[in-house]
């Protein structure tokens, strides 16, 4: 089910929420599990198969690992590797056969199998509660309706943010029953994800695959216009879902961690990491970067850990070769950000905006790695195929007002009063319902990873 969907807005999320809130205390958790279970299960039920494997694995693995109080490493080690297996499995199996037939004279042959909607993001959750509670940072969870709503719970299970076990986990006891203010937050908060997703990010990319139809036709101006609308396009999407979920949360009486804040303000790549998908930064730093030694070690052991970290990162978006250079683009850049620019003086001495603009350049150019277009993409932005066609102008002059609201919330600083911001919800809604009436619904970006 999308969130973007008539079937979700129209229906099951008033009903849930509903329910939800006039729920006796006891009944709220088994509810919000069987709520969510639905939610997975709507579009593809043999995917709840693969939940249910992750939900029972770590919920009674953990107990077995911790019996009689003592850590049980070996088991530890095994369960790690049975996490990933799926993962494996459904999303990586392609990809490595697919180098081992180019690489090697002898061939494998094996049908690809679909993708689980959100695999890598509820194996990363089900992880962090078995990495919090092997280092003591978290107590067993006995109650399995309590575990498997955490790793089911639906605001956040196909696309984020990453929430780690000891985030929720006070809150999954406590039965929260939201208030009047928290559901009008919520609202407000959902209807601007929806917003974001609806109007901006589907309408960029719209544009984005006009431009990549045929590079030849889009030329220099519609390669740059093209990856500038896909930009948008990735971070609106993205932070989009993650406004949801939050509001979501907020309308249940949960605290979902924030996932964005205005990352295309950043004024260094090391910044920008710190504003882009936090969840998933923190996720990497907690469980990879700090126990491979984090920055606390020689320069280049904490360039070797820098690489891990950023291969692993660019995996964990997409089984290809393109996601791989583009964690290891990233990674060069804060290495060389962190040696020359980040203590020096002439660096801080160069207007912000100036600043702000080579970071999103920079930033800019990984998403041509990202998209997968990124040998003709780079060829055409810099003139192989000329500027462009007349076609291409006046598509680029169409989204034009489009583009500019987008840099507008992108670039410029948060306005601090709003005086119709209690209308605006409803007015969001309303459009976006127009809007999906008029167009339909595009999937999510982040669903495929």
């Amino acid at each position: 089910m999308v969130f973007s969907s008539f079937t979700f807005l129209l229906l099951f999320m008033p009903c849930v929420i509903l329910l939800y809130w006039v729920m006796p205390s006891k009944a709220r958790m088994p509810f919000l599990f069987a709520a969510s279970l639905l939610f997975y299960g709507w579009g593809n039920p043999a995917w709840l198969l693969l939940l249910m494997y992750t939900m029972v694995l770590n919920w009674g693995g953990v107990q077995l690992m911790m019996r009689k109080g003592q850590r049980n490493k070996p088991l530890f080690i095994v369960l790690i590797i049975l996490n990933l297996l799926p993962l494996m499995v459904f999303k990586y199996a392609g990809f490595l056969r697919d180098t081992w037939n180019q690489l090697l004279p002898w061939k494998l042959s094996f049908a690809d199998l679909p993708l689980p909607a959100g695999i890598s993001f509820f194996t990363f959750q089900a992880m962090s509660y078995l990495f919090d509670v092997y280092r003591g940072e978290a107590k067993v969870q006995k109650n399995f309706f309590t575990f498997g709503t955490y790793l089911a719970l639906f605001p956040q299970l196909v696309a984020g943010p990453i929430v780690r076990y000891i985030d929720l986990e006070q809150q999954l006891i406590d039965h929260p029953r939201p208030n009047g203010e928290e559901m009008r937050q919520g609202l407000q908060r959902f209807a601007v994800g929806l917003g974001k997703k609806v109007l901006l990010a589907d309408a960029m990319g719209r544009l984005w695959s006009q431009m990549n139809a045929d590079f030849t036709q889009a030329g220099a101006l519609g390669a740059w216009v093209g990856l500038l609308a896909f930009s948008f396009q990735i971070f609106f999407d993205f932070s989009g879902y993650s406004d949801m979920a939050i509001g979501l949360g907020h309308m249940m009486g949960f605290t979902i961690p924030e996932n964005f804040d205005r990352p295309y303000r950043a004024r260094t790549l090391t910044e920008f990491w710190r504003r882009w998908h936090m969840t998933l930064t923190d996720w990497f730093k907690a469980y990879v970067y700090i126990p491979l030694g984090g920055s606390r070690c020689s320069r280049v052991r904490r360039d070797f850990n820098l690489l891990v970290v950023w291969a692993l990162t660019g995996l964990w978006h997409g089984a290809g070769w393109n996601f791989v250079l583009w964690g290891l683009y990233f990674a060069i850049l804060l290495m060389l950000e962190k040696r020359f620019l980040l203590k020096n003086p002439a660096w801080e001495k160069i207007p912000g905006p100036v600043r702000q603009g080579l970071t999103f350049l920079g930033v800019m150019l990984g998403w041509a790695l990202f998209s997968g277009f990124q040998g003709e993409l780079l060829v055409a932005m810099f003139g192989a195929y000329g500027l462009g066609s007349a076609a291409t102008a006046t598509t680029c002059a169409a989204f034009l007002p489009l583009m500019l609201v987008c840099c507008g919330i992108s670039f410029l600083p948060t306005p601090k009063r709003f005086p119709l911001r209690r209308f605006a919800a409803p007015v969001l809604m309303l459009l976006c319902l127009a809007a999906l009436a008029a167009q339909g619904y595009a999937p999510f970006v982040y669903f495929q990873f």
